[in-house]
């Protein structure tokens, strides 16, 4: 961990702030090593090396529509009165090697990205053509196979076509030699669709991170299940992997564990194997339950072989933050695996994942910009908003782009799941403020 996780040098009671609880987590989370990944398997994932054209695209000149290839000065005078009338020498398909000499006077039936036959230099699409039956303009092309003669005799051309027309140009999308995709581009279907069109099957990229997420209490029931009296049903687990999917990651989803320390440490050690971070939610605040506060508080003796966390630590902190005052941090395991502990109330938790999870992941990935984008906003409130002295509050709002403007969402109880739903935005209030009058900028971080 960074030099700034030594709080005991100013006592067990030294509140972070926000900012340095989050520059504690950025110094020691570091990018993933990066691996070389075929195409599919990197979706999601950021390249690390800038990916050059070896080809251009198209590859040749190839036609844009099905219709006719032919000579642009055979058809500059074309109308529907006195339509240009040309022998059809054959047929060009894509993928076809060989393709007809197209020659004064003549036309070549071409498909949709067939290569332009040598000596034509522009398409007529079929539909300003009497496809060669003879009958004015025809709305398509009957199928080869069902009629081959279509690829001989005449064909009559209604409409004048310049020379270029319908026709896509060798190198008109990219070039050999261009820049297709640079390192740090986070990999698409878009660019999955370019890596593959220029021939490359596979990339070097940093992975996705894999995110394990539990959350902990004897309270928690998975969904579905039949609640006893004292019971809840297990949100937080399915908020954050999700939340964690939506920044990124692999998310694995571990259910509830109960309020047992030894249970907890035991599947923290089965979950490391596969974890590039580690989410637990609850368990951390001053109860005689905090499970997580209790199991991971004392781990980290580099001597204990039998410790999955040896040469590690785990710190609880106070934030000066609301909602979401207790967190932990600190790496685990052999490998140092970073742990986030954040606190159980729904909101709390996913408050906590948005400021410090959230941008742990993307830092993993690889990304320059791990925030979420900020707006200043005008507070369309009934009242002013009340917030505690010395605290950063983040409140839930719904935020209009066309006013600029951002409301709150319920009120400020960590436990409004409800509201939380309906949010889409977080609206900031500084440490030093305890009202903030409607009407006045805030600032506002957009979760959509």
């Amino acid at each position: 961990m960074s030099s700034t996780a030594t709080p005991h040098a100013a006592g067990q009671d030294h509140i972070w702030s926000v900012a340095e609880h989050l520059e504690d987590i950025l110094a020691t989370v570091r990018p993933l090593d990066p691996i070389e990944l075929h195409l599919l398997d990197a979706q999601g994932c950021v390249l690390v090396e800038d990916i050059a054209v070896p080809l251009s695209l198209p590859p040749f000149d190839n036609s844009s529509m099905d219709g006719y290839a032919v000579r642009s000065t055979d058809v500059s005078a074309a109308e529907d009165e006195s339509p240009a009338v040309l022998a059809v020498i054959g047929d060009v398909a894509a993928g076809q090697a060989q393709q007809p000499t197209v020659g004064p006077g003549q036309a070549a039936r071409i498909m949709t990205g067939a290569p332009v036959p040598p000596g034509a230099d522009a398409v007529v699409p079929v539909e300003w053509t009497d496809g060669g039956l003879g009958g004015g303009p025809v709305s398509g092309m009957r199928a080869h196979s069902a009629a081959p003669e279509g690829a001989a005799g005449e064909v009559q051309v209604y409409r004048p076509a310049k020379q270029g027309a319908h026709v896509r140009t060798l190198g008109s999308d990219v070039r050999a030699g261009d820049r297709a995709l640079r390192a740090g581009t986070v990999l698409g279907p878009p660019q999955i669709s370019l890596l593959a069109a220029i021939g490359r099957n596979a990339v070097r990229v940093r992975p996705r991170p894999r995110v394990v997420i539990m959350s902990t209490g004897s309270e928690l029931v998975q969904p579905g299940g039949d609640l006893r009296p004292g019971q809840i049903y297990d949100s937080n687990s399915f908020s954050l992997t999700a939340a964690a999917r939506d920044a990124g990651a692999l998310a694995y989803r571990v259910g509830a564990v109960a309020d047992d320390a030894d249970t907890l440490r035991s599947t923290i050690e089965d979950q490391l194997i596969r974890a590039d971070l580690l989410v637990t939610s609850g368990g951390v605040s001053v109860g005689a339950y905090d499970v997580v506060k209790e199991a991971l508080s004392a781990i980290g003796d580099p001597t204990d072989v039998h410790d999955p966390a040896a040469g590690s630590g785990i710190e609880f902190r106070k934030l000066a933050m609301q909602p979401g005052k207790p967190q932990g941090f600190g790496t685990i395991g052999p490998e140092h695996t970073p742990l986030l502990a954040l606190p159980g109330n729904p909101v709390s938790s996913y408050v906590s994942f948005e400021l410090f999870v959230r941008p742990a992941i993307r830092a993993l990935r690889g990304l320059p910009d791990v925030h979420r984008p900020t707006v200043s906003a005008t507070l369309r409130a009934d009242a002013p908003l009340s917030s505690p002295e010395g605290r950063r509050q983040f409140l839930r709002g719904a935020y209009d782009p066309e006013t600029e403007t951002v409301a709150p969402v319920g009120g400020a109880g960590s436990h409004l799941i409800a509201a939380l739903a309906h949010a889409d935005a977080l609206i900031v209030v500084p440490e030093d403020t305890t009202s903030v009058a409607p009407g006045s900028k805030v600032e506002t971080v957009l979760l959509g």
